[in-house]
């Protein structure tokens, strides 16, 4: 018998129960009324036995008489409740006669609809009831399959029978797959490791950005270790019931101690396990209850051996102490964001089931794609799988790749979006002042692409590349980044004389790196190597309330000169650049202005004064060629000292 016939079968006895009871209270409570005869009843009227006052009379209906008798038998001459049955107009008769005797009478309605009458005052109420009950029980337990499941834990146990992910899948993160084979192994031949004195750790907390494979990690583990596997996110244990948080967790750990060695996962720990003391409204609240619990059940007095609980956050910060610690989470594996190579390998995982042209290949869209993470490449390879299938291609093509990195990268391309001839040329101007001095910084990343058809919230883009992963930056790139974002708001001064407002996020990303500079990194030769400022914490995390200011008010009006000189350094740097190369960046904003998208490779030919061979004004996404690193930097270096200018060829400056 399966859970619902149980469930079922459950409620039917029940509900007889119910009827059952009923019927006996009502049966106990007629037993106290006597069934006269009629033979009976003429005697007590003769007797004058039958008794009826204004406030209790004697009732007639078609067919039966209901009222108190006195009975002279009975000791101290108690009354007692009677009914009588009577023939059909009888009633007069009798009521005649009771009223000689002094009798109250009160003839009764009409028993008209008999059983739906019947229906309506005696069985109608115990349905009523029974269902309010149903349907209350119902809904205490919120969708379990028990009545009163508050307190039972809702973690998903995922079985042999359903797909499994393996370690297979999961590419980009090789050292974190390494440290939980290590406990796949442990579960699968824990006396390997026990023999040598070694236990099995308590708890492992993956930490990443989002969008890394933590939770895909997780399945992967449960696909290798043929050991029970329990999944629960973090907002599943807390309600708006007392104590059921903490219920939950105890439950669930008393489920993984029945099944052990088992696996429990707890997705965005977070959710419950945020600093204690958070807040202004006190501190003992349903959340922290739920973390006090998950602390003693993870290391208290009782031990849970064989059971392993593998949390993931991206959120570490925010997490309480107590939970962190060696004894509860023995390891922290941090999943980041995939190197180059990484990305390769999450690439190949991706594409195994889609067809691929031979023109695609993998390690030039890995290079291509710095900083994506694991979601953010899954999403650009189904992006491009799309648009194959919109340009009813049979295989996906590198053109299609390219356009959804472009999509993932920049936004949607919005050629809907009605621009005049003005707008376009300030456009132009302003992307091609950005293209012109990244084109010409020696510490620059590479350009990638530009263009001038809006896309997402901005107007025009201008792309730019790392030629390989970066984890630390130079004071000298940083100047230069900034001079770059500054290159569109000049170019708009020297050839529009004039400005727009298209350059307030490049002045707000100024600003903030500027600032940075200063005051984090310490690379103002003024101020010195020193940080300046706290950061801000947050106080519903159980930190300061007030945040103080570290640094004196002399020091502040400093920083900010100091802020203010690096930004104008660096505005000077692009404005000579610009100045330098006025023809340049005309051709560069005109053919913007004809193309609307121009790729790296043309960008260069058109900064070097050689003729763009471009039949195709609507062609757009341009692949990049298949140039190593090493080579781009020796390109970089040529055109460093190649001239740009060539006065023969070239138009008259705006």
């Amino acid at each position: 018998m399966n859970a619902n016939a149980k469930n079922i079968f459950l409620w039917i006895v029940i509900i007889v129960a119910v009827l059952a009871l009923w019927h006996f209270l009502s049966n106990m409570k007629n037993s106290n009324i006597d069934d006269l005869t009629q033979n009976r009843f003429y005697e007590l009227i003769e007797e004058n036995a039958i008794k009826g006052t204004p406030s209790d009379e004697v009732i007639i209906h078609k067919t039966k008489i209901e009222g108190r008798y006195v009975n002279p038998e009975a000791p101290h001459q108690q009354q007692h409740k009677f009914t009588v049955n009577i023939l059909e107009g009888q009633g007069v008769e009798i009521a005649e006669r009771l009223r000689k005797n002094g009798v109250a009478v009160k003839a009764a309605e009409d028993d008209e609809g008999g059983w739906m009458v019947l229906f309506l005052t005696s069985w109608f109420p115990i349905i009523l009831f029974v269902g309010f009950w149903i349907f209350l029980m119902r809904q205490m337990q919120a969708g379990g399959n028990r009545a009163l499941s508050f307190g039972r834990s809702r973690a998903r146990l995922t079985t042999n029978q359903q797909k499994k992910v393996t370690f297979k899948d999961v590419a980009g993160v090789d050292e974190a797959k390494e440290e939980l084979q290590e406990i796949v192994e442990f579960l699968k031949e824990p006396q390997k490791f026990q023999k040598l004195g070694g236990r099995i750790p308590k708890g492992v907390l993956l930490v990443g950005p989002p969008g890394t494979g933590k939770t895909l990690l997780a399945r992967a583990i449960a696909g290798e270790a043929n050991v029970p596997f329990f999944s629960i996110s973090g907002s599943d244990f807390v309600e708006m019931f007392v104590g059921v948080g903490a219920s939950r967790v105890r439950d669930l750990f008393e489920q993984g101690k029945k099944h052990a060695p088992c696996i429990i996962f707890i997705d965005e720990i977070d959710a419950v396990g945020r600093h204690r003391g958070a807040g202004l409204g006190g501190g003992h609240d349903e959340r922290e209850q739920t973390l006090n619990q998950l602390l003693v059940e993870m290391d208290g007095f009782e031990s849970n051996e064989g059971v392993i609980l593998i949390a993931a956050t991206n959120r570490p910060d925010v997490l309480d102490p107590a939970l962190l610690r060696p004894g509860r989470f023995d390891r922290q594996v941090v999943v980041n964001l995939p190197d180059i190579r990484g990305r390769e390998g999450i690439l190949m995982v991706h594409t195994r089931r889609i067809p691929l042209k031979d023109s695609v290949d993998l390690a030039v869209l890995a290079r291509g794609t710095p900083g994506f993470s694991g979601a953010q490449l899954a999403n650009m390879v189904n992006e491009a799988a799309l648009i194959a299938a919109r340009h009813n291609r049979k295989a996906v093509a590198m053109v299609d790749f390219e356009e959804a990195k472009d999509k993932v990268l920049m936004g949607k391309e919005r050629r809907s979006m009605i621009m005049s001839e003005k707008e376009k040329r300030n456009t132009a101007y302003h992307e091609a002042g950005h293209a012109l001095v990244a084109y010409m910084l020696p510490e620059a990343d590479p350009l990638h692409k530009v263009t001038i058809i809006p896309r997402g919230r901005a107007l025009g883009v201008t792309m730019q590349l790392p030629e390989e992963d970066k984890y630390n930056y130079t004071r000298e790139y940083m100047d230069n980044r900034i001079a770059i974002l500054l290159g569109g708001r000049i170019a708009e001064e020297i050839f529009l004389d004039s400005c727009t407002t298209g350059a307030s996020d490049d002045l707000e990303r100024v600003t903030e790196l500027a600032r940075k500079m200063v005051c984090e990194w310490g690379m103002s030769r003024e101020m010195g190597p020193l940080t300046y400022g706290r950061k801000e914490e947050q106080i519903f995390l159980g930190r300061d309330i007030t945040t103080h200011q570290n640094y004196s008010e002399d020091t502040a009006i400093k920083i900010d000169q100091e802020v203010k000189r690096m930004v104008l350094s660096a505005y000077e740097k692009a404005k000579a650049e610009l100045e330098a190369n006025r023809e340049a960046l005309v051709r560069l904003a005109e053919a913007l202005l004809q193309y609307e998208t121009l790729d790296s490779s043309e960008i260069e030919t058109i900064l070097k004064g050689e003729v763009l061979e471009k039949d195709d004004p609507t062609h757009r996404f341009g692949e990049p060629p298949a140039v190593e690193p090493s080579d781009r930097k020796k390109a970089k270096k040529k055109k460093q000292v190649a001239p740009l200018v060539n006065p023969e060829d070239s138009p008259a400056p705006a």
